[in-house]
């Protein structure tokens, strides 16, 4: 991935020369940066042979990795062979591509088709790491995680590591459009340059491979969930298979999402009927099309009668009816359906909290084998926090995956320093209770709870065109976080937020500590100043970005901020408890009994799940109204404390890094300080109530924050 980007032929010979050219740290090389190792911390592991088979795009991506790598560790890249013949060997590859590593006869055969083994061992008498798979890409993922380990300053003399995923499908979403906006994109345009394709396979797509696969992330849905017919045609189709070629050796597979009622649009029906037999042999028909230029083609991703899209619903038909007709065309070629359970209408009266439980569960076991629901980590839209969505563990007979929001939508776009991985943890360690404790949504996931075998997870990317990818090289660490959770939703995300720190800017712990420190810290803060103890959806209407608790009107009241927050000069927040919505009722009655209490309910959701008085009193010992300006004072301090921190790293990290990161600090600061403002200004309106002692009121008057507009916010919705 460290490509120099020379400007003149001069420059990149002396940089192959061994020039001390400087490369920039731009953040291209994501955390696969391969920094030499910093004194001593290599010394007794160097690798001085490579013994791997060549003869497969697998085996050849994976070599080139590994002396990529083992080059910028070690300063020099160690000989290559097919044999180990030397002391300080590394020994990579199946019992079927290399012979030293049949004559081990390691066990691995609980590893399955992409889990790996790492061992330190003798080989043919000699010292030597093996890294051993079933098969080429289990392998590859060995690969990157030995590499992984030295980038991190792990002990690696007596290695005996056994890993396999716990979810089968790790995907990627991408809301991308043909044209290369990205819906709810803060990173520059799509990096899938349609037009261009399929003559121009840009090598950033190789890189982009890299990345996942060092994660182990293995399928990319291309195109938006809002999905355009046209990607259907032949025309696209010959596009995504160049796609599809570029990521085969590095384990990716490519996925669609499909228009429901592309058989109208593009297919010259007059219907989308699922039941119709037209429109089954239409799919069917274009099924084989789609494998006969993509073989391995993954499947489709379906958003169907939810904001205005087109779906079953449109005829009379259900959910499973719709999901059943792509099952049925795609089940003789092996692919599946992702199909999201995100449905929420203008022309329901009830809770949108309850919507997606109230269409889906009447049809648990009605899926065809090869379907699996995506289900949103919340209920509502990857707010900064929810509880999780009641649909985990309510639908035994059905696979269920996550789907976790990568993009930045409601936590600050990427400007805003916000790792998610505590969200992912939080949501994936929840206790859905349905078989008593220990029910967590991760068991959910990956099967064990109910017994299912087709199982899966889904972020919607925050990847795009910019040079850092994603916006912000801390948002970095949310794409990093999200594949390392994928592959295992037992991780710690503090572990995970260490790893990544030193694989993006090295292992001095002057550095780890604190920016660790920052990471964890963040979420909470962006809870804190966007609207802590349970409100939600508060932001700006239609670009999201920030305040607006005040926002009426319009075509939907479940579009608007005073429909979540519900203030009144008696209290605030939404009573979902039994007594109200009763959204309580759709989880598990020990999960319900608590969420229905307003004394046993955990602080950060009361709001959520109940309306309560402004001087109700809280944990703290203050009354609701001041805990809440507290929260807001302490999120936006704690953004300043992060930019503290951060300035106290310069001169440890790169300036060009440290430069960004510590503008886009204070822009946070200084949004975090709007937010507060406003928010104050607009709940002081509705309350009547004071500011608690000490506390300073907001720069403005509230109308000043209501008559500001953002029409080209970026990531907007068209």
């Amino acid at each position: 991935m460290r490509r120099l980007r020379a400007v003149a032929t001069v420059f990149g010979l002396l940089a192959l020369c061994g020039s001390p050219l400087a490369q920039a740290e731009d953040g291209y090389d994501l955390w696969l940066r391969y920094a030499p190792a910093e004194a001593g911390q290599a010394g007794a592991t160097r690798v001085t042979q490579l013994a791997i088979a060549q003869d497969t795009p697998t085996q050849r991506a994976t070599r080139d990795e590994l002396l990529r790598g083992l080059q910028g560790l070690q300063g020099q890249a160690p000989a290559t062979a097919r044999d180990a013949d030397r002391d300080g060997a590394l020994v990579v590859g199946t019992p079927r591509s290399l012979s030293a590593i049949a004559r081990l006869r390691l066990d691995l055969d609980d590893l399955g088709q992409e889990g790996y083994l790492i061992r330190t061992l003798r080989v043919d008498g000699r010292p030597a790491t093996v890294v051993a798979a079933n098969t080429d890409v289990g392998v590859l993922y060995g690969a990157f995680a030995y590499l992984r380990l030295l980038q991190t300053g792990q002990p690696v003399a007596e290695l005996d590591l056994r890993e396999a995923p716990k979810l089968r499908h790790r995907v990627l979403n991408h809301w991308d459009d043909l044209d290369r906006h990205v819906e709810r994109g803060y990173a520059g345009q799509s990096i899938w340059d349609w037009h261009r394709l399929p003559g121009w396979r840009d090598p950033r797509y190789t890189d982009y491979a890299r990345a996942n696969a060092s994660l182990g992330i293995n399928g990319t849905v291309l195109n938006n969930v809002n999905a355009n017919a046209d990607v259907l045609t032949p025309m696209y189709l010959e596009k995504v298979a160049a796609l599809a070629d570029v990521f085969r050796p590095w384990g990716i597979r490519v996925y669609l999402s499909a228009r429901f009622s592309a058989p109208i649009e593009i297919g010259g029906l007059d219907t989308a009927d699922p039941l119709d037999p037209a429109v089954r042999r239409w799919w069917r028909a274009k099924a084989d099309e789609v494998y006969a230029a993509i073989p391995d083609f993954g499947g489709f991703l379906v958003k169907a009668n939810s904001e205005g899209q087109p779906g079953p619903q449109d005829y009379g038909r259900s959910h499973a009816d719709g999901a059943n007709l792509l099952a049925d065309a795609l089940a003789p070629h092996g692919g599946i359906v992702m199909w999201r359970a995100f449905v929420y209408s203008h022309e329901e009266p009830d809770d949108r909290h309850k919507q997606a439980y109230t269409e889906f569960v009447p049809h648990d076991g009605a899926f065809r084998d090869n379907v699996i629901v995506q289900v949103k980590n919340g209920a509502i839209d990857f707010q900064p926090r929810e509880p999780f969505h009641p649909l985990f563990g309510a639908m035994p007979k059905t696979p269920l995956m996550m789907e976790f929001q990568i993009t930045k939508e409601y936590l600050g776009f990427s400007t805003h320093l916000a790792y998610l991985g505590p969200l992912y943890e939080e949501v994936l360690r929840a206790d859905t209770q349905v078989q008593g404790p220990g029910s967590t949504v991760a068991r959910v996931l990956d099967g064990s709870l109910h017994g299912q075998r087709l199982t899966g997870i889904a972020g919607v990317a925050n990847i795009g065109s910019d040079r850092n990818w994603s916006g912000s090289h801390f948002d970095q660490a949310n794409w990093y976080a999200y594949g390392r959770l994928a592959w295992n939703p037992e991780r710690s995300s503090r572990d995970i937020a260490g790893e990544w720190t030193r694989m993006t800017f090295g292992n001095d712990p002057a550095v780890v500590e604190p920016v660790v420190g920052m990471m964890m810290a963040s979420r909470e803060a962006v809870v804190d100043y966007t609207g802590a103890l349970g409100l939600h959806h508060l932001m700006g209407r239609g670009h999201h970005y920030g305040p607006g608790p005040w926002v009426d009107g319009g075509p939907r009241a479940d579009w608007t901020s005073i429909y979540y927050h519900r203030a009144t000069p008696g209290g605030i927040g939404f009573d979902r408890s039994r007594r109200g919505s009763d959204a309580v009722s759709q989880y598990a009655p020990p999960v319900a009994d608590v969420f229905d209490d307003p004394d046993r309910v955990p602080e950060e959701l009361l709001l959520w799940f109940h309306h309560v008085p402004w001087d109700r009193p809280m944990a703290s010992g203050r009354p609701l109204w001041d805990e809440l300006v507290h929260r807001y004072d302490r999120g936006v301090a704690t953004v300043r404390g992060m930019r503290d921190t951060w300035a106290g790293l310069d001169g440890r990290v790169d300036a060009e890094r440290h430069a960004q990161v510590a503008a886009f600090l204070a822009i946070q600061e200084q949004e975090a300080q709007w937010w507060r403002d406003a928010s104050i200004a607009y709940f002081q309106s509705i309350s009547g109530r004071p500011l608690p002692a000490g506390i300073a009121p907001p720069a403005h008057l509230l109308a000043y924050y209501q008559a500001l507009e953002f029409p080209h916010a970026p990531g907007d919705t068209r």
